[in-house]
């Protein structure tokens, strides 16, 4: 009866630490890591939300290798992770990167990619979708 209590301690213990990192990356695998990612997007700010996401993907492009990618990325916050995409893209834009050059700085990359986004919101709707046609109403009744 003892063992199965301090089983349960322990496993409550597990799942309470698992819990407690939840604002950090689990680098433990790529399935792990883009679970984290979700996560942690879904409960930041919205202007922080696109930021987040250019930054992680920025890194995965700049780091190839999945262990080394990993290592880099587990358990870092939302915070670390833009940190590093920002240094990223000062890197990139000193070393005269062309998809860079049209922008001035960090900030103007991310108000280019959130206007982009709005957009494709708006034009998400299909046009021929219009208000107004037909309605059909089905009349259920026993046979």
């Amino acid at each position: 009866m003892k063992a199965s209590r301090d089983f349960l301690v322990f496993s409550l213990c597990l799942l309470l630490n698992a819990c407690g990192n939840a604002n950090q990356i689990n680098g433990h695998s790529m399935k792990t890591a883009h679970q984290s990612v979700a996560i942690i997007k879904k409960y930041l700010p919205a202007n922080q939300q696109v930021e987040f996401e250019v930054a992680y993907w920025a890194l995965r492009k700049q780091i190839k290798d999945d262990k080394t990618f990993l290592s880099a990325i587990d358990q870092k916050t939302s915070a670390d992770i833009i940190a590093l995409g920002k240094a990223g893209f000062a890197k990139d834009k000193a070393a005269g990167v062309p998809e860079l050059a049209s922008y001035d700085n960090w900030e103007q990359m991310i108000a280019s990619q959130i206007g982009q986004r709005e957009e494709q919101d708006r034009s998400a709707t299909d046009p021929k979708d219009k208000k107004g046609y037909p309605r059909v109403d089905y009349k259920m009744h026993a046979m």
